[in-house]
């Protein structure tokens, strides 16, 4: 019997993403790769920690993520932190730059995967940006979420 291919192989994740930001609205993307690229993020080395998303021209294009370049490419490898296009419905793209028009409003990727079909995605989060104090809140909720488990894991 033939073993089932995970439908969602991470490359990369934004983990401080859902900490410095109240994540309103969630979307999946394709990206404009090359084939260095490809291969790169096939050895899981990328980086979207300090990226976010924008329009430009009435595109959407991902700034500053980071696909180090492919050893074995050497003379057709590509820029590590070129601006890649989005690959996104019309509508999707009119709803976000309406999106962003408001204030406080930014576009982030969240994770970066190979979907079911092996065609990289990256997962992109309307996001508004959070307050030291809801930082806190945050950190409080995490920590008691952990205290809670242990206590009944104890009592088990």
């Amino acid at each position: 019997m033939a073993k089932a291919k995970p439908s969602r192989v991470t490359i990369a994740l934004n983990r401080r993403a859902r900490y410095d930001y109240f994540i309103t609205d969630q979307l999946e993307a394709g990206i404009v790769l090359t084939g260095s690229e490809v291969k790169s993020l096939r050895n899981g080395r990328a980086s979207i920690a300090e990226s976010y998303a924008t329009e430009k021209d009435g595109e959407i294009y991902l700034i500053n993520a980071h696909i180090p370049e492919y050893g074995p490419a050497n003379r057709f490898n590509h820029e590590p932190k070129r601006h890649r296009k989005l690959l996104l419905h019309r509508r999707e793209i009119n709803r976000i730059i309406g999106a962003l028009q408001r204030k406080g409003v930014t576009l982030i990727p969240l994770e970066l995967f190979f979907n079911d079909k092996g065609i990289a995605k990256l997962d992109l989060g309307l996001a508004t940006g959070k307050k030291k104090h809801d930082k806190r809140e945050t950190e409080k909720n995490r920590d008691w979420q952990r205290q809670k488990a242990r206590i009944m894991a104890d009592h088990s």
